[in-house]
């Protein structure tokens, strides 16, 4: 009869080769990209439903896909520095070097929680309280939903991507 700490052992194992499949650790880089990949794609469907669904000025107002947008830029923004650079390993020289790096994470950071924080203030003016620029007909709040999880997801995105992959396989 195996103990308790070997069964343990060995569905850590596993878990961690998928069964025996392939090693989770050699994949890490491409999983991650992946997942962030899905993440981002999903963010940006819920916006293009509610784009579809709602294609009148007074249902969803066009102007808010520049929350998108920003968030979008603050994905890139992210994910422009490596690890490496924020750590001042390899980027001694340049304009800035380490702090520029830090700086530019600092601001990525600062859009995308600027968009979230924008898209959660929008679902709740506009949809929930109903005080927003014009009526919601129908009292739907998907719109506002969707912008929110359009947000959320390209945010998750974001940092599913800078920090599930390592800069030692790259």
């Amino acid at each position: 009869m195996a103990s308790v700490g070997e069964l343990m052992g060995n569905v850590k194992e596993s878990v961690r080769t998928c069964g025996g499949l392939f090693e989770l650790t050699e994949k890490r880089n491409v999983l991650s990209s992946a997942f962030a990949g899905i993440l981002f794609a999903i963010g940006w469907w819920c916006i293009i439903d509610v784009a579809v669904t709602n294609p009148a000025e007074g249902e969803f107002h066009h102007a808010y896909h520049v929350v998108g947008v920003v968030s979008t830029i603050a994905f890139i923004m992210i994910n422009m520095v490596s690890n490496g650079q924020i750590r001042g390993e390899g980027f001694s020289d340049g304009f800035l070097g380490q702090r520029g790096a830090r700086i530019w994470l600092f601001l990525g950071f600062l859009l995308g929680f600027s968009a979230l924080i924008a898209a959660t203030w929008i679902l709740f003016q506009t949809y929930v309280v109903g005080s927003g620029p014009g009526p919601v007909p129908n009292n739907d709040k998907w719109p506002g939903v969707g912008l929110f999880l359009q947000n959320l997801f390209i945010f998750l995105a974001a940092l599913v991507y800078k920090f599930g992959r390592t800069d030692e396989m790259m």
